[in-house]
This record gives C-alpha cells, sequence and structure tokens, in this order.
C-alpha cells in the first residue's frame, strides 16, 4: 500500500522541490499550501489549510492517516528583517497543531521538524548535532521551544520524530527577499551600488545547493532512522564574493567591481558526518551551481517578459 505523504509549506523552495523528487515515487503525495493556489501537478494532492485551524487539520488526517508528515511551514524571515516578533506565536502554534494532529491520527507515523542554523549559540566556528542552542531572537525561540516540545512527546511516547537543521540553501525556487537571488538581479541590472553594499559586508556561509539539502529530507522521510537531530550542510564555508566572482566569470560578464580587496573570515559551519554516515548522503551540487541555475533562469524570466 502506497504510503501517505504529507508536505506542509509545499508551495516554497524546498516543497517546490519535494514534489519534482518525489514524482516517481509510489506514494500518496498531498501539500498542504495557506495562501497562494499553486499550479497542480501531476499525481499531487493540494489542501488549502491554514494550520492554525487544528480542527481542519484532524479531519483531513481522518480522511487519510498520514504516514510521513515534512513540516516546512513556517514565516521565514531574511537576514534584512528586524522585526521577528510576528514571527514567534503563529509558527509555534501551527507546528503544535500538526505535530498533535499527526500522532492522534497515527501513532507509527514518522514526523520531520525543519529547523534552522540560527538555533545555535555560536556564531562562529563548527557545530553539529550536540551543540548547544540559543534563543537570540522571537524566531530562533519559535524553532528551539518547537523542537523541545516534540522531544519531550518523543522520549513519552516513543514516536519516529527528527529535527531536520537546514544551513543555507538557494536554487531557482528561492524567494527573491533572499540574498542569492537579489545578488543575481543586482549584477543582471548593473546595480553598483547595492552590489558594492555586499561586497563591502564580505559574507561568509555554510551555503548548499537546495536540491542537496531536499535529497536528504528524502532520505530522513523514508529511512529508518530515527534520530532526534540531523544537521544538513555543505559543511564548508563559502564567501559571497567568491559566488559573485564566479558568476561574473563563468559569465564572461563586464561588471566595474573591486572582489579581490578582502580577506577571508570565519563563520558558522554545520558538521554534516552524521547525515553522511547514517543517511548514506553526500552532497553532489553546490552553491556556485546554484547560483549559475538562478542567474540563467532570472535571464530567461526577463527575456519571456520582453
Amino acid at each position: 500500500m502506497n504510503k501517505n505523504v504529507f508536505i506542509n509549506g509545499g508551495t516554497g523552495q524546498d516543497g517546490q522541490i519535494l514534489a519534482i523528487l518525489l514524482k516517481n515515487k509510489r506514494i500518496n503525495l498531498t501539500i498542504l499550501y495557506k495562501s497562494k493556489k499553486p499550479k497542480n501537478k501531476k499525481n499531487i494532492n493540494y489542501i488549502k489549510n491554514n494550520l492554525l485551524n487544528k480542527k481542519k487539520i484532524d479531519l483531513i488526517f481522518k480522511k487519510k492517516k498520514p504516514d510521513i508528515v515534512l513540516h516546512l511551514a513556517a514565516n521565514n524571515p531574511s537576514f534584512i528583517e528586524n522585526n521577528y516578533k510576528i514571527f514567534f506565536q503563529e509558527n509555534f502554534s501551527a507546528t503544535k497543531n500538526i505535530f498533535d494532529s499527526t500522532f492522534q491520527a497515527n501513532k507509527k507515523a514518522r514526523f520531520i521538524f525543519c529547523s534552522s542554523s540560527q538555533i545555535f549559540k555560536k556564531k562562529i566556528g563548527v557545530v553539529n548535532e550536540n551543540s548547544k542552542t540559543m534563543a537570540r531572537t522571537d524566531y530562533t525561540r519559535f524553532r528551539i521551544k518547537s523542537d523541545l516540545m516534540m522531544l519531550n512527546y518523543k522520549k513519552k511516547e516513543k514516536i519516529n520524530y527528527t529535527n531536520a537543521i537546514l544551513f543555507n540553501h538557494d536554487s531557482i525556487f528561492r524567494n527573491i527577499k533572499f540574498i542569492l537571488p537579489r545578488i543575481v538581479s543586482s549584477i543582471i541590472k548593473k546595480d553598483y551600488a547595492h552590489l558594492k553594499d555586499i561586497i563591502k559586508a564580505n559574507i561568509y556561509a555554510d551555503f548548499s545547493h537546495a536540491e542537496d539539502i531536499c535529497r536528504g529530507l528524502c532520505k530522513i522521510m523514508f529511512g529508518r532512522t530515527n534520530y532526534d537531530k540531523l544537521i544538513l550542510s555543505s559543511g564548508k564555508s563559502t564567501s559571497i564574493n567568491n559566488i559573485i566572482k564566479h558568476i561574473v566569470k563563468k559569465k564572461k560578464l563586464d561588471l566595474k567591481i573591486d572582489l579581490d580587496k578582502y580577506n577571508s573570515k570565519k563563520t558558522l559551519v554545520g558538521n554534516n558526518e552524521i547525515a553522511q554516515k547514517k543517511l548514506k548522503w553526500f552532497p553532489k551540487k553546490n552553491i556556485y551551481i546554484a547560483a549559475e541555475e538562478i542567474y540563467q533562469f532570472t535571464i530567461n524570466n526577463r527575456n519571456k517578459c520582453r
């Protein structure tokens, strides 16, 4: 019998990639979304639902008992958004609702919660699944409090739950408010003022191609591991300036910008050794490939609009 798989927040970047990766699997895939109606894809059931309405979630799961639930849904602030208060209570309540409804419907279900690298206390250096966390903002408080709530239930009820801690990842499906799509747009428009601000910031981070991260999520969804936490990351530091330099060189662009006067600096990097060992998961692409794809995708869309 085909498993009933639910993805909450499935219209964002990761949900769109997962829909592609899962298209040939023998599953009953349902994507729950909140606002904009997605384009219907073959063999996917789309249901508009506000996760704050637990009664409706219960009705959905009563009709089709969940075997696997991947919880992506959350208001996700970009690095330029300073007011995080709007992200806490609504996100926490929605997460608790979908978590409770899942195991009320099926005690043997598998639930995967997607967290963020922002939860770690360290800002520089290498972190693993046992590294200390710190709620610096209401956004990180939501992530940490949600995980603690679900881990306590797991210890008590012996359910299948994993917190997938995701580091930065991008693709052509990434929202334009995030840094890499904005950089690509600035390169195409030759917006030197914005590019110079970005270059001056000299940003380093653990960046991955989003398809690699989503393949890791698939491994967790359909594997046999029941780890409390698993880090999905590139495992290395990458400079935004080097990404810009790569696009300029690869596309043979004539941009009047200086990319070589800033020194390297340390950042937070996720140790992904446990995921590699236990999931047999290995990154196949990288952020430079993602940047090239975003550039070409943006160019193609601009040409279509002319």
